[in-house]
């Protein structure tokens, strides 16, 4: 399990160094290292993905919500960190024992979302209540992937079948064997099974799937994190915090002063209907805001309190079906600091179960820190909150602010903020009631199917609610060959208004009738007063996983090199000297036109389970758009960096040991299961509205 934290060690973290965050990852790198291995099996993007999550939790602690564990909230980051550098990865592994190889084996077989809920309850050991929080799906569908998953599992390492019970039980089988049915149920059920053979059965097949499940996951215990592994993650964060620094960006300040131009354009207003427009753009200096005031979605509110010398005023409030945003301003009427609102444990709303819905999730809207109107004073900050959207369409929010937090100048330039170091918290009391009413949003049926990649991809819904814009599809599943793992929008265009997609792809979203199609959402930018005529969506990647087995015959008596054709390359076993360890080495230096970035694989002996692989070094080539090279080890770089990265193995070295520790270990075949590479779009989809 993860060690937990409490609040105020939290807010330790927050206050001191990226060190804490280290020292907290260090006690679980286990749990952690174990489930990025079952997204990228290599050690050098394992350092990147420690590096890159625990970068992004530092930076983005404010974002922690109270009705979120910290645990939970630092595991969402780690697998949005594991999708974004799954695009890249390599899937060849490094001392794994042959329990780990079947059980990666058979994970690596299952749906996406299946792996992950499986991930997080069986080797994280998450509730089912914190997964569906962490992947945005309802409890019962993390229960339907968990069935769905160990019933796919049982196709890879049992006897194939599937499962002839009643179907209307099998949502509880889960429940029952975890001792967590409500007892009517159970008692109904075992009421049930008592006569039914074929239930009988199948729960007791079910339950030794779990178990099996239960086991494998146990060995991975074992999976080794390699020595010094925590210590290279913590020499690259500490270079980074030395080097680092921020441009400095002047502002001029623009006004208008002209009283009687001012007169005159209201005088008109009232018989052209432009007065609101312009009369907000001259008043209102918070460019965001001023678009929504000037599309009648809000009113100005200018609600004050003031704590010790600290005054805050909520501008306004803009509600909808997606979330509540808030607008407020922070002054330090006494010295020259902003504030801003402190997201992990500054503010909640006392009557949120009342008039808000538990079904949503809060939005994480980083300071703003560039904007004009945050560089014109320094004691003066102005941002935004989400909160929950309401359940009613009017209401009235009572907010109360307990703590905020201080935005640091760095001293050599008063423009440039460094935020996130050795942060200070302000306390304070702070209470409003703020009146609200709920702008309508609308959902626009739309009947567009197309492929990508030959795999066929449904577009089903738009909803263009006030504070974003949400665009529902599906992806096949059918194809036993190719499937698409993860899918990329770089924006949507309504009418002649583009928007760009969400930085962190797809979400997962509720269950199709069809099991065949799986339902994700995208989240675009807000699309102020559009009325879609004409819409498009432009494809920006898609990462994909091809089934393409072939088994190659090994003979240690053969001399080495020799080659063989895969996936319309020319692969090459550079070596194979049997001993006490085995070493063989496969290569494939050719990346030009290469269709596969990563291949999976395992070697086998005379029978299953009878060759154990020590150690797995590989080499590869990190190559942009262009083709430009990287070398990460003598010039090391973020993959956000690299427009298009790529990343090809090109060089695996394996030493092998039989399970049998007399015996040598003689290779009989190299299995190839598939292999995995991203596509890069471009495409642009016209969308007909239903």
């Amino acid at each position: 399990m993860i060690s937990k934290r409490d609040p105020s060690s939290i807010t330790t973290i927050s206050e001191i160094s990226v060190e804490s965050i280290v020292v907290w990852f260090d006690e679980n790198k286990q749990l952690f290292y174990t489930l990025g291995w079952s997204y990228l099996r290599n050690r050098q993007q394992m350092e990147e993905l420690f590096y890159q999550s625990i970068s992004k939790v530092q930076k983005g602690l404010s974002r922690l919500k109270r009705e979120t564990s910290f645990e939970t909230w630092v595991t969402s980051i780690f697998i949005h960190t594991c999708w974004e550098l799954s695009a890249v990865r390599s899937l060849q592994v490094s001392e794994e024992s042959e329990q780990q190889k079947e059980f990666f084996k058979a994970l690596n077989q299952l749906k996406e979302f299946e792996k992950e809920v499986i991930l997080l309850t069986y080797v994280m050991g998450i509730s089912k209540e914190e997964g569906a929080h962490l992947l945005q799906v309802p409890v019962e569908k993390v229960k339907g992937l968990l069935f769905s998953g160990i019933q796919s599992f049982r196709k890879e390492v049992g006897d194939g079948s599937t499962y002839n019970g009643c179907k209307e039980y099998h949502e509880v089988y889960i429940d029952y064997l975890e001792r967590k049915l409500d007892r009517s149920k159970k008692v109904e059920f075992e009421k049930h099974i008592y006569h039914c053979h074929d239930c009988q059965k199948d729960l007791a097949a079910f339950q030794d799937v779990m178990l099996t499940m239960l086991n494998l996951t146990d060995r991975m215990e074992d999976l080794q994190v390699p020595s010094g592994f925590m210590e290279n993650v913590r020499d690259r964060l500490t270079e980074k915090e030395s080097n680092r620094h921020q441009k400095n960006k002047k502002r001029i300040r623009k006004g208008f002063g002209i009283v009687g131009l001012f007169a005159f354009v209201m005088a008109i207003g009232f018989f052209t209907g432009i007065f609101t427009n312009l009369y907000y753009s001259w008043t209102e200096d918070d460019q965001e805001l001023r678009a929504f005031l000037q599309q009648d979605l809000g009113e100005r509110l200018n609600l004050e309190a003031e704590s010790d010398g600290v005054k805050i005023k909520i501008k306004s409030a803009i509600a909808d079906d997606v979330q509540t945003l808030v607008f407020y301003e922070i002054e330090d009427t006494k010295e020259d600091n902003q504030y801003v609102m402190d997201y992990q444990n500054g503010f909640f709303v006392e009557n949120a179960r009342e008039i808000m819905s538990r079904e949503a999730y809060q939005r994480y809207y980083p300071p703003d820190l560039e904007s004009d109107v945050n560089t014109k004073e320094k004691n003066v900050y102005h941002g935004k909150i989400s909160l929950l959207p309401l359940t009613t369409d009017t209401g009235t929010i009572t907010l109360k602010i307990t703590r905020l937090q201080k935005l640091n100048r760095d001293s050599s330039d008063p423009n440039v903020f460094n935020p996130y170091e050795n942060m200070e918290t302000k306390t304070g009391d702070w209470n409003f009631e703020i009146p609200v009413t709920k702008q309508p949003t609308v959902e626009y049926a739309l009947d567009e199917k197309t492929e990508v990649e030959g795999i066929p991809v449904r577009f089903e819904k738009l909803t263009i609610a006030p504070t974003a814009t949400v665009l529902q599809y599906s992806i096949n599943y059918e194809q036993p060959e190719k499937r698409i793992d993860v899918l990329n929008f770089n924006n949507l265009k309504v009418n002649d208004k583009t928007v760009k997609g969400d930085m962190y792809g797809s979400s997962f979203t509720d269950t199709q009738p069809d099991v065949n199609w799986t339902s994700f959402q995208t989240q675009f930018d807000p699309l102020l007063g559009e009325k879609p005529k004409e819409v498009s969506v432009q494809y920006e990647s898609a990462y994909l996983t091809f089934v393409d087995k072939k088994t190659i015959q090994l003979d240690a008596s053969q001399e080495y090199p020799r080659t063989f054709e895969y996936a319309g390359s020319k692969i090459s076993i550079d070596k194979m000297e049997v001993g006490q360890p085995t070493k063989v080495v496969i290569s494939d230096h050719e990346i030009e036109n290469r269709a596969y970035e990563s291949l999976q694989f395992q070697i086998m002996g005379e029978g299953e389970n009878e060759i154990s692989i020590m150690t797995m070094n590989s080499e590869g080539v990190l190559i942009d758009k262009d083709g430009v090279r990287y070398d990460m080890i003598k010039n090391p770089i973020s993959y956000e960096e690299i427009e298009q990265p790529r990343y090809f193995i090109t060089v695996q070295s394996m030493e092998l040991q039989s399970n049998n520790a007399e015996e040598k270990a003689i290779p009989k075949s190299l299995e190839i299961y598939g292999y995995n590479a991203i596509k890069y779009l471009d495409d642009v989809v016209k969308i007909s509205l239903d």
